[in-house]
Parts: structure tokens; sequence; C-alpha cells
């Protein structure tokens, strides 16, 4: 080979490896340049500055020292309520009910009596005016009640003295000897416990046998508290009108039931009328004759006993009757019979339409119609007359669940 060739083969080999070194160059500082760490971080970051960072989507610092929080956004998914259940599909040849609660009407009778005990016939509804809790309430129905009776003779029966047993004897007989045929009487006689002598009846021999067979008192025991809330709760399951008729000296001596409690017993039991009529009166006015402490506290007994049996009866519409002879009885007992014959039923709804169990204030008043004036009565003579409105006191409002 000739030395002008070996010099191009030496230039061409010198430019073969720069153009080499130059590419091996440029691709290693190609590889150098994309092989940085992930990890590299921004200016002005580092290990700790890390706390100052945004935090990552679900929220809050990296650490328990950051300077703030940004609180997570609820998607809609957690935003958006559940579905309701679908109702249930109704059972095929199932009827479909509804609930509804409606205000029972409330019955009330009124005995309009002149100031001699006589019934006033021939009154109407707009002569009548019903205050339930001092409001006035639409009369609904009226009437006047005339027919038999349902009454409970409850008679006080005990060995204190003849006195008292004589005279509640008297005031049954008198009583019974007042029935007609559609009257049903229940004869129950208490000392310690009450004892029924005859269930009700409206055979007036029955009743007299029951009567002719109390003749042997076995206790001293007046307990009048229990036998009056027994009887109280045995009627109680009557329906319509019912009497009881309490012959009694009004003491208790031995009862397990408070006065109180047969109070409550007697506000809670509807259409019940009692008709008290005091034994005794001729034992009394003896001790009254009588000086002596004992004697004074005695009658002081017998005034509480008379204002406890007054209360029975005006309660619950009734009369209270303190016969000073045996010749009084029937006259008595005919105001009683007119009274449980002949009485004015109203009817209303009341505007209180809660059914909370709230014991409810009753009056009556007889007004001129159109006007809140009291109605004026006058007798044959043109002379106006003094009348009393008998009803009871009040009446106790159903619950929702009975």
């Amino acid at each position: 080979m000739s030395a002008s060739k070996r010099k191009t083969l030496a230039r061409l080999w010198t430019v073969v490896c720069s153009i080499l070194l130059s590419v091996f160059t440029l691709s290693a500082q190609t590889q150098s340049s994309g092989a940085q760490p992930q990890s590299s971080q921004q200016p002005g970051s580092g290990p700790g500055s890390q706390k100052d960072a945004a935090p990552p989507e679900a929220g809050g610092p990296l650490n328990d020292s950051g300077s703030y929080a940004i609180p997570k956004a609820n998607s809609d998914k957690q935003n958006a309520r559940p579905a309701p259940p679908p109702a249930p599909k109704p059972t095929e040849g199932m009827p479909s009910y509804s609930i509804s609660v409606d205000v029972p009407l409330v019955s009330v009778d009124a005995l309009v009596l002149t100031k001699d005990g006589q019934f006033i016939p021939g009154l109407k509804k707009e002569h009548f005016r019903v205050l339930e809790d001092n409001v006035p309430q639409t009369i609904q129905s009226f009437g006047t009640t005339k027919a038999g009776y349902t009454a409970v003779l409850l008679v006080e029966f005990a060995s204190t003295r003849y006195q008292f047993v004589a005279d509640a004897l008297r005031a049954a007989y008198a009583f019974t000897d007042q029935m007609e045929k559609n009257d049903y009487i229940s004869v129950i006689s208490y000392d310690l416990r009450p004892t029924i002598q005859v269930d009700f009846t409206n055979d007036k021999r029955a009743v007299f046998a029951a009567l002719n067979g109390m003749r042997m008192p076995g206790f001293s025991e007046t307990d009048l508290f229990d036998a009056l809330y027994d009887t109280l709760d045995r009627v109680d399951r009557i329906e319509g009108r019912k009497e009881i008729i309490l012959i009694a000296s009004g003491l208790d001596t031995f009862s397990r039931t408070t006065y109180d409690k047969v109070l409550k017993k007697i506000k809670a039991t509807p259409n019940v009328t009692i008709y008290t009529i005091s034994t005794g009166f001729l034992w009394r006015n003896y001790l009254e004759s009588r000086p002596g402490m004992g004697a004074a506290m005695r009658n002081m007994d017998f005034l509480q006993a008379d204002n406890e049996m007054q209360t029975f009866a005006k309660m619950t519409g009734g009369r209270w009757f303190n016969p000073r002879f045996q010749a009084e009885l029937p006259e008595d007992f005919h105001e009683i019979s007119a009274a449980v014959r002949n009485q004015y039923t109203l009817t209303y709804r009341p505007s209180n339409a809660k059914q909370d169990g709230s014991y409810r204030k009753l009056k009556i008043e007889l007004i001129q119609p159109g006007t809140d004036k009291p109605l004026i009565v006058r007798d044959q003579k043109g002379k106006d007359l003094k009348y009393q409105v008998i009803s009871r006191d009040g009446y106790t409002a159903k619950h929702e669940v009975e």
C-alpha cells in the first residue's frame, strides 16, 4: 500500500472514531437526564418542609403538626339518601282498613224539682244549657225518661244498735213497696263485708223475702266505703242507667278503702245515681240530750257521716234524705221513685275531643230561649217558683285505648 492510501485511511478512521465518540456522548447524556429519581423535590421543598405541602385527596396533613386541613368533599353517593323500601303489596282477597277516632256522645240525666221536691214537666231542649268545664256544649238529642229502673238497695246491717237496724229495714221495705213490673232491684247488705241477699229481680215477693231474712246481724263493723266501692264495681258492668239506694248511718269503722278512693270510684263510674237515706235520727237526738265528752264526739262522727252521705248523692245527681220519723219514709221514696222515672236526658258530643281520661266538670242550667238569662218558672197562680237542677257533677273521659 502506498503512503498516500495509508494517509487517506488514517483520516477516515479518525472521522469515524470522532463520529462514534459524539454519538456515544449524546446517548450517555440522554440516559443521564431521563433517569432522575422520582423522589426529586421542587425548589424550596425538602424533608423539613413536607408539613407545609398540600394534603392528599383524603384530606388532612401528612403528620400531626400540619398547618391546615382540607376536609374531604363528600361524593354524590354519600350525599344521596337511601331509597325508601317498597310498599308491601296487599294480600289478595284481604280488605283494606283505616283507623279513625270518634268522640263518643255523653249522656246526662237532669232532674228539675221545685223546692218541695216536685218534678217540673214540660221543659224543652232550648230551655237547657250544658256546660263542660264552663264551655257551652251543643245538645244533640233531648227527651224525657220515663221507664222502669235498675236499682241496688245497699243496706247497713250490723249489730250496733237496734234503732239503726230497724230504721234500715223500714226504709228498705218502703222502697220495695214502690216497685212496678218493669223495675229490677237487688238487695245487698253489709257489715264487715257486703253480702248479696238477692240478685236483680222484678219479683217484689223475692225482694220482701230477702228483707225478711235479715234479722240477726253477724258483726258490729260498718264498712261503708268497702261496700259502696264493691257495689259500684258491680253495677259498672251493667249497661244503661243504674241507681244505688244507700240506707245507712254513714259511719265507717273498719274499711280498707279510703274515702278519697271511693270518691274517685264514683267519678269513674258512669250512669250511676246514688240516693242516700240516713238512719238513727232518734238515737242521735238522744245523744244530743246527754252531756259529756263522749256524746259530743259521737255527734261529731254523725255530722261527718251526714256530710259524706250528702257528697255521695250530690256527685251523682241524687238526693240525701234524713227522715226523722217512720211516717216520712213513704214520701221520701215516692220522691225518689218520681225522680228515677221522670228525668230529662240530654246527649252531646264534647267540644274537647281529647280522650285522655281526664275528669270533666258538668253543669246544667235552665235559660230563657235565645238568651243567657235564667228561666222563670211560674205555678198555676202565676207565682214564681224556686227550682233546682240536679245532675251529676262530672264524668271521666275515656282513654283512646278503651
